[in-house]
């Protein structure tokens, strides 16, 4: 087994950006830059409002981060702020572009 604490308090940073790499090709295979960013920009304030008061009661505890902070949060955990809608958005238009055929942004209907 790999033991992924090998990389010690950059270990959630790291491998969100393995992860992150991941979804920026899936975004870019579907062209699907425009419906990421959009994602991404609509659910953030949710996503740091929730965060923030999870952190602030003690729900979670994130042992292997590299303790820097910005505006109340783990650096990392806007990372992941950002790499999960990307991901998701990444995924679901690289299987509409291959099921269907479709081509990222301008296949989704939206304008932009």
């Amino acid at each position: 087994m790999i033991d992924v604490t090998v990389f010690g308090s950059y270990t959630y940073l790291a491998t969100e950006l393995l992860w992150g790499v991941v979804a920026l090709a899936l975004v870019r295979y579907a062209g699907a830059w425009r419906a990421a960013a959009r994602t991404t920009l609509v659910l953030y304030p949710f996503a740091y409002l929730w965060d923030w008061y999870t952190l602030q009661v003690g729900v979670f505890v994130i042992p292997l981060r590299t303790g820097v902070d910005l505006l109340g949060i783990p650096i990392e955990e806007h990372v992941f702020m950002l790499l999960v809608p990307t991901m998701v958005v990444g995924t679901h238009e690289t299987l509409r572009k291959v099921l269907d055929g479709e081509e990222g942004d301008e296949g989704t209907g939206v304008e932009g």
